[in-house]
């Protein structure tokens, strides 16, 4: 099925502009619609709908500046590009705090409408499908806990999410870093719009530039097609820079550029695109250190980390893991009957707190799913906690138990070695090349050491 023409109200009193407009942009196979006024363009907005307005700011009756403070008090969310031919820097700051997309004076230049247009469709294009596909996901899970540590969190969110200051998130993986960042978002004046997520470590450093500024046609080898990046995706709403003390020095420098001036260039391209973008961000990695040994720029951090929030990890907060347990379980069987009607005994999750669980909550989250497909009955027991995670041993009593089991040294380091890579494979869901990652060793060395301790899933 073809795809739908997007459909441009241009609104000016004088139909020579008017005619001379509809004819560039029905050329470039656009529907086109015309108001000669403030009247007939809310006469037409009941019957038609529209994608993109280009308005004229000196009109009789109802300027443009009026036309469009009513198209927002209305609630009115397509793109406006303002066309004057009395511009000056006054009127364009006022035009864009009134939610302009662009202003371009009289007579525009050509190849500047055009991409303006582009740029201004493509934008609300993905606002609207991003909407759709949040409209469709369920809500934002809580954050489960009733500690001091989860207490101040909730606290600070409900304090800072309103304001535009930047968040930077710390704590160990599987923490739920970015479920802080989500609940930032959500308790904004950002919440309607979108949430963009952005993994700096799992995109490779020679393409992370292109995935959070977008890029150009032809801009490098590859680029088939022009790319709206995640900075533009996140325009009105919030990026989410996880793990951003992975980011490329060349990265750093350009986001840096990005926060300082709230514009974006893309990637083989010269035209800087304003973008509003509230950024959260979030490390494993102690950045202060980072900062020292050069790995991490100091300008960039101070940026980031206007507001901090650390989030603590499980063993620093064991009266929360019973009521995650209770709130993973009940989720689970939300999703798949085989976990309904499963509950805990109060020993079962008393021996859950007993546990390290260095992964964290994810890690925590993975054994609740094992014990609640493997338990012998419905009420999962102490037993079953303790022959089910870890071989009933508890991750703190592993290393006393080689200390008093091996009699040599050679002996105990390997038996280490082993109990470690074992700990951090199970971390990593068994991703062996995440784990050599992880643990700063190469996946070939990676391989010999499983098969030299016979270690397998």
């Amino acid at each position: 099925m073809s795809e739908k023409k997007p459909t441009i109200l241009i609104t000016d009193d004088e139909q020579s502009i008017r005619n001379s407009l509809r004819d560039i942009l029905e050329f470039e196979d656009y529907n086109v619609l015309e108001a000669e006024n403030g009247e007939k363009v809310f006469s037409i907005l009941k019957d038609h709908r529209i994608d993109l307005m280009l308005l004229d700011i000196k009109m009789r009756g109802m300027d443009g500046m009026e036309i469009l403070s009513k198209l927002k008090s209305e609630q009115y969310h397509f793109p406006v590009i303002m066309i004057s031919g009395h511009g000056n820097i006054e009127i364009a700051v006022e035009a864009t705090k009134k939610g302009a997309f662009d202003f371009i004076e009289k007579p525009p230049d050509l190849n500047r409408l055009l991409v303006s247009v582009r740029n201004a469709l493509d934008q609300h294009r993905l606002t609207e499908e991003n909407k759709s596909i949040k409209s469709r996901l369920p809500d934002v899970p809580d954050i489960i806990g009733e500690s001091d540590a989860i207490k101040k969190i909730k606290k600070t969110i409900d304090k800072v999410a309103q304001t535009s200051s930047r968040v930077m998130i710390t704590g160990e993986n599987g923490t739920g870093k970015e479920l802080v960042a989500r609940w930032v978002h959500e308790k904004s004046d950002r919440s309607s719009g979108t949430f963009v997520d952005v993994n700096c470590a799992a995109i490779p450093a020679d393409l992370l530039e292109s995935e959070l500024f977008g890029h150009e046609k032809g801009s490098f080898t590859g680029a088939t097609s022009q790319r709206i990046g995640k900075f533009e995706q996140a325009d009105g709403g919030t990026l989410f820079l996880d793990e951003v003390g992975d980011m490329s020095p060349d990265a750093q420098a350009k986001v840096l550029r990005a926060l300082q001036e709230n514009a974006i260039v893309r990637v083989g391209g010269t035209q800087k695109i304003s973008v509003d973008v509230r950024v959260v961000s979030a490390t494993n990695k102690d950045l202060l250190e980072e900062i020292e040994t050069g790995g991490f720029r100091e300008d960039l951090y101070h940026r980031l980390n206007v507001i901090p929030i650390h989030v603590p990890p499980l063993r620093k907060r064991r009266d929360d893991i019973p009521l995650l347990a209770k709130d993973w379980l009940e989720r689970l069987a939300q999703k798949d009957i085989m976990f309904s009607g499963i509950s805990f005994t109060d020993e079962a999750l008393e021996e859950l707190k007993k546990q390290n669980w260095s992964g964290n909550v994810r890690e925590l989250q993975n054994g609740i799913e094992r014990l609640g497909l493997l338990a012998e009955d419905s009420t999962i027991t102490q037993d079953d906690v303790q022959s089910l995670t870890l071989s009933g041993k508890k991750k703190g009593d592993a290393i006393e138990e080689l200390v008093d089991d091996m009699d040599t040294f050679q002996g105990f380091k390997e038996s280490a070695e082993r109990v470690f890579l074992i700990r951090k494979l199970e971390e990593n869901d068994w991703n062996i090349s995440q784990t050599a990652q992880a643990i700063d060793i190469q996946r070939s060395h990676m391989y010999n050491k499983m098969k030299k301790y016979n270690i397998e899933r």
